[in-house]
């Protein structure tokens, strides 16, 4: 595994299990959110833990000055950073055409125009170093017509998909991680009611980023976590739309 890794919204869930994970490996980190506190108590827990290297850089990712100093950190060739992890996230409880568009407008620019700015970024450095990877956290959301939400993480999968194949021969890794629903803090951070959901349903957060680091380093471009998932999954993407879009309704 590389020695250096920068994890976007690492203060909770899934960020958070990654980070837990690779600092157990002794991969040193990079650690990208906009709570400065919780990134300094996550910081000074894995110093403690794992005896790693952990860099803070509080950040929101919505704000183009922030989210270009993120970007230049990737592309520092004096620290280089060979595993990018695309985590943070947010949603918004409500369908597109009855929500405030100027949210929409903020989940955009966090679950698209982020990612594909430190995208861009980790790409350019990694080809030119010639290695590298990145996972973009992504949702089997991707492969159901769900409103805007899906239609952001369906940009991300086909995105990561393309990379991996362009810049195989240039050393990069590029993976798509694609989680059902996982108990985090998401669902509470949009105030959407999850009680409908089955148990079986529902992933931890440790098995999702263990997932997603096992398939990397099996060079995979697309992880689905647990085989429940990947036949769901599978099912979407080859069912009649009209059925996969009448079972989305019952989720946001």
């Amino acid at each position: 595994m590389t020695a250096r890794a920068l994890v976007t919204g690492p203060t909770a869930g899934i960020g958070k299990a990654f980070a837990r994970q690779l600092a157990k490996e002794g991969v040193d980190l990079v650690l990208v959110a906009r709570d400065e506190d919780r990134l300094t108590e996550l910081a000074d827990e894995l110093r403690r833990a794992h005896g790693v290297d952990v860099e803070i850089l509080p950040a929101d990712l919505t704000d183009s000055g922030a989210l270009d100093r993120v970007a230049t950190r990737l592309a520092d060739d004096s620290r280089p950073i060979g595993l990018l992890v695309n985590n943070a996230g947010a949603s918004i409880a409500g369908w597109f055409g009855a929500t405030d568009i100027a949210l929409e407008d903020r989940q955009l620019d966090l679950l698209v125009r982020a990612p594909m700015h430190l995208m861009d970024a980790a790409l350019k450095a990694m080809s030119r170093r010639g290695y590298g990877a990145i996972v973009n956290v992504a949702s089997v959301a991707a492969f159901t017509p769900r409103g805007a939400y899906s239609a952001h993480k369906s940009w991300l999968v086909n995105l990561s998909l393309w990379a991996h194949l362009q810049y195989a021969d240039a050393g990069v890794v590029v993976q798509a991680l694609c989680p059902g629903f996982t108990r985090t803090e998401f669902h509470q951070r949009m105030d959407a009611d999850i009680s409908d959901i089955p148990d079986w349903m529902w992933l931890k957060a440790d098995e999702v980023a263990a997932a997603s680091l096992r398939d990397l380093r099996r060079g995979k471009a697309l992880s689905v976590p647990t085989a429940r998932y990947r036949a769901l999954s599978t099912l979407a993407r080859h069912a009649p739309i009209r059925l996969v879009a009448a079972a989305a309704k019952r989720g946001r």
